[in-house]
C-alpha cells in the first residue's frame, strides 16, 4: 500500500491518523486552511499559502478572464504549461494564446523583478516559432478550427507594473526586429482581478546601450 501524503509543496507530510480522526476530517481541515489563506481577500498576506507559487496563481486568473489582459485575445484558445522542444531540450511556456486574427502570442509571467524575464521569453519564442514553422500545432491538436497567421508570434511580458527590471529596456534593444515584445503592467493587487496599468511595446525611447549614449526611437 502506498504512502498517503497531505499538504502543499514542502509542507506535505505523511498522513498518520490520530485517535478518532478520519481522513475526511483531516482533508476538510486542510481545505479550510487553503480557503482561508489562498484567497485574494486573505488578511494574512505573509502566510506561505498566500505567497506560494504566485506565477501559477496569476496564470489561473488569466485563464479564467484572458480578455481582461487584452481584448484581442481569443478566449477559446489559451494553453498553460505548454511543452516546447528545441534540439532535445524541453521547455515549458507559461501561457500560449492566439489573437482573434490568428496571431500566436507567447506570454511569460512574473510577479517579482527579474532580469531573466525577456531572455526566457525569447527562448520560448524561438521554440514556438520552430513548432509553428513545422506545423506542429495543427498536428498535435492545438488551436483546432482556426487558421493561424504565419507571421512570427508576439511576445507579452506580464508582470505587476512596478516589477519590471530596469535593465529590460537595454536588453530589448539587442533583439531582432521580428521579435515583437510588449510589456503589460498590472495593478499590484492583481490577485483581486486583472487590471492593466500600461502596455509598452519594445524599448522606451532614450534607453541606452551599455557604455553608450541614449538612442532615439527608430520609429521616428
Amino acid at each position: 500500500m502506498g504512502i498517503l501524503r497531505l499538504g502543499i509543496g514542502e509542507a506535505q507530510q505523511q498522513w498518520l491518523p490520530a485517535a478518532g480522526e478520519s481522513f475526511a476530517q483531516t482533508l476538510e481541515e486542510l481545505w479550510n486552511e487553503l480557503d482561508l489563506h489562498r484567497s485574494p481577500d486573505a488578511s494574512e498576506t505573509s502566510h506561505p499559502l498566500y505567497r506560494s507559487a504566485p506565477e501559477r496563481w496569476l496564470e489561473s486568473i488569466l485563464r479564467v478572464e484572458p480578455t481582461r489582459l487584452d481584448a484581442h485575445l481569443d478566449p477559446r484558445y489559451l494553453y498553460s504549461q505548454v511543452p516546447a522542444v528545441t534540439a532535445g531540450d524541453r521547455g515549458v511556456l507559461d501561457l500560449l494564446g492566439v489573437t482573434r486574427r490568428g496571431r500566436l502570442v507567447v506570454m511569460e509571467l512574473k510577479v517579482s523583478e527579474s532580469i531573466q524575464l525577456p531572455i526566457q521569453a525569447v527562448d520560448y519564442w524561438l521554440r514556438v516559432r520552430r513548432h509553428q514553422s513545422n506545423g506542429d500545432f495543427a498536428r498535435y491538436g492545438y488551436f483546432s478550427g482556426i487558421d493561424l497567421d504565419p507571421a512570427p508570434p508576439l511576445v507579452w511580458l506580464v508582470a505587476p507594473a512596478l516589477r519590471f527590471h530596469s535593465a529590460i529596456d537595454t536588453l530589448l534593444r539587442y533583439l531582432a526586429p521580428e521579435i515583437q515584445i510588449t510589456r503589460i503592467g498590472l495593478a499590484e493587487n492583481w490577485r483581486r482581478g486583472i487590471r492593466v496599468i500600461f502596455r509598452r511595446q519594445g524599448a522606451r525611447e532614450g534607453a541606452s546601450r551599455p557604455g553608450g549614449k541614449a538612442e532615439k526611437s527608430p520609429l521616428k
